[in-house]
């Protein structure tokens, strides 16, 4: 048993730890004179224990960088890190400073004999498990040296400078104290009385012939800021403890006695703090519940488009526009498009599958699939309906259109196209214009013809006015005039009597009576077929048919041979009579 004074002592040691092979005084070697308070702080040499600081004179190390740690119950551990430098002696001067406040009950102790100044570490072996010497606890006669700890179990190290002396498992129960005889291990357990007595006492105390080591239980508590998180979202995890220096975090690792810390869970995570110290062990617990449930909408607008395409040329393309969101996902793709922003629109450009003629009915679906880190999933699908069609250019030319005798004796007689013709030019004009999409500069050729009766000069007038009326009448209708040719033929080039009984009979129109009918009267029929303006394709020489109307309305007015003269009257003596057809 020795006394012990927290009195101040150059110390000075002949050891020079990790680099004894060296010897002292070598020329590599340097010295260190420490002045430690208190003088029964144990030291520790790059991670090595090393002995009390008053058993050694002075300490010899080899050049170069050294850690040298301090520790003594009851006061907070000090590192000091040196540069030795060879042949040279500096002086390191620490001072501990107490830690205040009682330790509270319950309590249970320890004697520790036969560990003279060997060093008793609970639950640990680096410095911040050092709860003192062996001579500090071996005496519960009328001197009381002893350890007092709360009731649990530990695990008792006695270290003769960097080697365990003993080493073992010790419970220690309340008001109960264990008797450890080193190095032969737990000699006995035995009431202990005055331990229901203790409610709060200093954590170290000292006095004649006595010494008294409480140590305390550590403490945590460990909170979070956000307790719901979305998935990739970060909340931060707070935490304090008391007498621990073995501090972690479960999911985080070894971490400061206090802090704070932002964690970025994957999925509901439970973080354990756990606190270990001289006194034992103390955890505390605070979940991160992540919310891995993704939000997803995808929407076409229209939904359905419709497409027409002429030959090489589109000449209906509707459009349609993609848009979507997605919520709580760190990953967005659209089949088509690949990897997409988390939310966004984007035109459409539609094509159909089909590029051979024909009907158009078909329907594209584009795929959204969101995903996060936190094993969120989300798919959704918006259908576009395409339908149209895919055609050849195709130009329908009809029939001839015919005119009455003598008609028309100018450019604004319309009278001279009668509604049936006109009818006829209407379909022609619609069929046209759509095919003008297609094939843009096409164009339609009016060739106007007239019948044998009177002069050459008058009848190619007369046929020039017909080929004119009819480009007019197409104009109105919304042909550009650029595509539209007239010529004018006169009576050259008249259909002969066989040509006109060869078209009676491909005339599907007419029943065999009316066709004999009609064969009855072929010279007036001949004069009839050719009062008109023949149509045809320049690029493809399409022609209009040759059907004379028999069925329209207007039929006695068109096949009416009426008079070759209008009149006869001399203007002057070069100037010809004009005849009308």
């Amino acid at each position: 048993m020795k006394v012990q004074f927290p009195c101040n002592l150059w110390v000075f040691s002949a050891l020079a730890l990790g680099m004894v092979a060296q010897g002292v005084g070598q020329s590599n070697d340097g010295k260190v004179a420490i002045h430690v308070t208190p003088k029964q702080a144990y030291m520790w040499v790059d991670g090595r224990a090393l002995s009390e600081a008053s058993k050694h004179h002075s300490l010899a190390l080899s050049a170069g960088d050294h850690k040298i740690e301090f520790a003594n119950y009851g006061y907070t551990p000090e590192t000091r890190n040196v540069t030795i430098v060879a042949g040279k002696t500096q002086s390191l001067d620490v001072t501990l400073q107490p830690v205040s406040g009682n330790v509270s009950g319950p309590f249970g102790a320890m004697t520790i004999e036969h560990a003279d100044r060997d060093a008793v570490l609970l639950n640990g072996k680096t410095p911040g498990y050092f709860v003192g010497h062996g001579d500090e606890f071996n005496n519960d006669w009328l001197w009381k040296q002893e350890l007092v700890v709360p009731p649990g179990t530990y695990q008792v190290t006695v270290q003769s400078e960097d080697k365990d002396v003993w080493s073992g498992s010790v419970e220690v129960a309340a008001n109960k104290r264990v008797v450890i005889d080193v190095p032969k291990g737990v000699r006995k357990t035995v009431d202990w009385p005055r331990g229901s007595k203790l409610t709060s006492i200093p954590r170290f105390t000292v006095g004649t012939a006595s010494a008294t080591v409480a140590v305390a239980k550590p403490t945590a508590q460990l909170s979070t800021t956000v307790a719901q998180v979305n998935c990739g979202d970060s909340s931060q995890l707070k935490w304090t403890t008391t007498d621990a220096p073995g501090v972690q975090i479960s999911n985080v690792g070894s971490v400061a006695a206090s802090g704070d810390q932002s964690v970025q869970p994957k999925q509901n995570t439970t973080y354990e703090l756990t606190a270990t110290g001289p006194g034992g062990t103390a955890t505390s617990t605070a979940t991160v519940s992540v919310n891995s449930e993704i939000q997803a909408n995808l929407q076409l607008a229209p939904g359905e488009v419709h497409y027409r395409k002429i030959g090489d040329k589109v000449v209906q393309d509707d459009s349609s526009a993609l848009s979507w969101s997605a919520s709580n996902a760190s990953n967005v793709a659209i089949d088509q498009f690949g990897t997409v922003d988390a939310n966004g629109n984007r035109p459409l450009q539609i094509t159909p599958k089909r590029t051979t003629p024909g009907k158009v009915d078909e329907t594209v679906t584009y795929t959204l699939t969101a995903t996060n880190g936190c094993g969120g999933s989300q798919t959704r699908t918006a259908a576009l309906h395409i339908t149209g069609t895919i055609e050849n250019p195709e130009l329908v030319l009809s029939r001839s259109v015919y005119f009455p005798t003598n008609r028309p004796r100018n450019l604004k007689s319309d009278a001279a196209l009668l509604p049936s013709e006109q009818d006829a030019l209407k379909t022609l004009a619609e069929s046209f214009k759509a095919y003008l999409t297609a094939v843009p500069d096409a164009q339609l050729v009016l060739g106007g013809h007239a019948d044998k009766r009177g002069p050459a000069s008058y009848n190619q007038a007369l046929s020039e006015r017909r080929a004119e009326l009819a480009k007019r009448f197409l104009v109105e209708q919304g042909i550009p005039e650029a595509n539209l040719e007239t010529k004018a033929y006169g009576k050259t080039d008249n259909l002969t009597v066989d040509q006109v009984k060869q078209l009676l009979e491909q005339n599907s129109n007419l029943g065999a009576e009316e066709r004999q009918k009609a064969l009855a009267t072929i010279q007036t029929l001949v004069l009839a077929n050719n009062r008109r303006v023949d149509i045809s394709l320049s690029k493809t020489g399409q022609e209009s048919a040759k059907l004379y109307p028999f069925n329209s309305p207007d039929y006695a007015a068109l096949v009416n041979r009426g008079k070759p003269l209008e009149s006869a009257r001399v203007v002057n003596a070069s100037q010809k009579e004009k005849m009308k057809n």
